[in-house]
């Protein structure tokens, strides 16, 4: 390692070729730009190629284009947010420091599938690495359309799963340079982020580089199309879009996104217009596969839960009045009785689960103990999450106080095999309700 004290810059030297970052105030070294891979539209994505000289990875790596979230008014828009391109296979990388093996936590952002990014501000690992003594990566992945049309002669479909893939076999092959343990890797998303950190156990060629998972949120495997269902959709976006896919410019990419979003959503039953999302195919094995794969030893240690009210996001800003009673059927169908049930999976097979709940909320403002409210606690800097409607008027001191168990919780898994803290560890799942942890009450 060499350090220029004038500008803070730390150099680190992965099998993928030397890359300079930067030391914070809070002594941790941060890499926000570090490409993992590249990709012609529409095809999968290759190793980026070795190089010899320093390149910089001190500014954040651009996110894939995307239009806004729809759940802009939950947690407001993203602040200084890097550029968006199509080149976007870059992760950010966050580590104590350069030497020793410590845990790696990789983190895959939700988002549906549409929006987000692993270099956003609103997942830097600073804080979670600090006090777990963790080395954090996160990932940018393609979404939408580029990441995940299939359609005949054009696209083959899943292309951002193989992007999380190629970025965990990048850990693998160069996370040593920077303080961590390639064999000891824990996978953690939020949402979409969790949904692929469960497909990915099924995939052998990602299986074999985690040992651990924690899934928040995960919406359940069995509601992503089969195969027939996402090629069905492809004709739609194409005639959309009116032009070579290929060549199109980008906008048009995303207006044909959007006019294909607008019809599953109007139609509801019509065949194949499903959302831009992972389907049943390859790499994503069928039911029966899955399951094999996923009971081969070893078994994955796994955390996995859901927030308290999860339906109550995707209400806001609606027309009408939602009854409660509708939001907390939405949220115990998609979210908790999944969770459940991938837990029992993981105990079935002679795993440990731990379920949670959590349940923080706002004195003031906000919307309740929402689908993403945790991910302020264990990701993000103060001034990413400033004036973001779902903390309501909750001081920065007052999550700071929560979110600091909650990630000793979360790198005590990933260095033990079980969340919690030092001092007081979790009880394992034992397929009753009373097992199931509350957080934040």
């Amino acid at each position: 390692m060499t350090t220029d004290t004038r500008s803070r810059s730390v150099l680190a030297h992965p099998e993928s070729g030397p890359v300079t970052g930067l030391r914070g105030r809070d002594r941790l070294l941060r890499f926000p730009g570090i490409r993992y891979g590249t990709a012609e539209r529409f095809a999968r994505p290759v190793s980026a190629a070795r190089h010899t000289e320093p390149v910089d990875a001190t500014r954040p790596g651009p996110v894939c284009p995307q239009l806004p979230s729809r759940l802009e008014p939950v947690y407001g828009p993203h602040i200084d947010e890097p550029p968006q391109s199509e080149d976007c296979l870059y992760l950010a990388l966050t580590t104590p420091g350069l030497t020793g093996r410590r845990p790696v936590m990789v983190w895959v952002h939700g988002g549906g599938y549409l929006t987000g990014g692993g270099t956003l501000p609103q997942h830097d690992g600073g804080r979670l690495a600090a006090d777990g003594d963790v080395v954090v990566v996160s990932v940018n992945y393609r979404l939408g359309a580029l990441g995940f049309l299939a359609h005949e002669g054009i696209s083959e479909g899943n292309l951002g799963l193989y992007d999380q893939i190629l970025a965990l076999e990048w850990v693998r092959d160069n996370i040593a340079a920077f303080g961590g343990d390639p064999a000891n890797v824990t996978l953690f998303g939020q949402s979409a982020g969790a949904t692929s950190a469960l497909a990915l156990l099924s995939i052998p060629r990602a299986r074999r580089l985690v040992r651990r998972v924690i899934a928040q949120s995960a919406p359940a495997l069995s509601r992503l199309p089969t195969r027939d269902e996402a090629f069905a959709a492809g004709p739609y976006f194409a005639e959309a879009a009116g032009g070579d896919l290929l060549t199109l410019p980008v906008q048009g990419i995303l207006d044909a996104q959007a006019l294909t979003e607008q019809w599953n959503t109007a139609s509801p039953s019509r065949p194949g217009t499903v959302s831009f999302r992972p389907a049943l195919m390859d790499p994503f094995p069928d039911a029966e596969t899955r399951e094999r794969t996923f009971r081969s030893a070893p078994v994955p240690d796994l955390v996995i839960g859901y927030t308290s009210r999860e339906g109550g996001a995707f209400v806001v800003g609606a027309p009408t009045p939602v009854p409660e009673e509708t939001v907390t059927a939405m949220s115990r169908t998609t979210f908790v009785e999944p969770a459940h049930e991938i837990a029992r999976q993981v105990l079935d097979a002679g795993g440990a689960a731990f379920v949670y709940e959590f349940g923080w909320a706002p004195a003031e403002g906000g919307f309740g103990a929402v689908h993403g409210i945790e991910v302020p606690f264990l990701l993000g800097t103060r001034e990413s999450w400033a004036g973001s409607p779902v903390l309501g008027t909750t001081d920065w001191a007052t999550v700071e106080a929560h979110g600091r168990t909650l990630r000793q919780s979360w790198a005590h898994f990933a260095w033990h095999g079980s969340p919690g803290t030092p001092e007081l560890g979790w009880a394992r799942w034992d397929g009753e309700e009373g097992s199931v942890r509350r957080i934040g009450e």
